[in-house]
């Protein structure tokens, strides 16, 4: 039924179009007119987002998500982090943009969690 279909329609776009890539295995690669998400960017050094960027190639997008409160990487810091790194050697550059999300949209244990742990 309808289910089904929407199941296999899922299935084909995540097989076509969307690509889930290891970082180990990005040097040496260029990518030409692709949108690539750098998710949990928060826990990556300056040095692994260099190695991610500079990969770009004509066409291509770049969008880096992460939250510095949820760093989990035992030598990274909120100011260590290479999304800290990436946002602030950015900042000045006219093509490039940054947002910071202010409302949590987990919940209210998660929230609270957050606070105060």
């Amino acid at each position: 039924g309808q289910d089904e279909w929407g199941q296999a329609a899922t299935k084909d776009i995540l097989a076509r179009w969307i690509k889930i890539r290891s970082l180990n295995f990005m040097r040496g690669r260029t990518f030409l007119n692709k949108f690539i998400i750098i998710d949990e960017a928060q826990n990556l050094t300056p040095k692994q987002m260099k190695t991610l960027i500079t990969r770009a190639g004509p066409g291509t997008k770049v969008v880096c998500l992460g939250n510095v409160a949820q760093i989990d990487t035992p030598y990274l810091t909120e100011t260590s982090s290479g999304i800290t790194y990436v946002v602030d050697h950015f900042k000045n550059w006219q093509h490039s943009g940054h947002i910071t999300l202010t409302i949590g949209e987990r919940s209210r244990l998660a929230d609270y969690a957050s606070e105060i742990l």
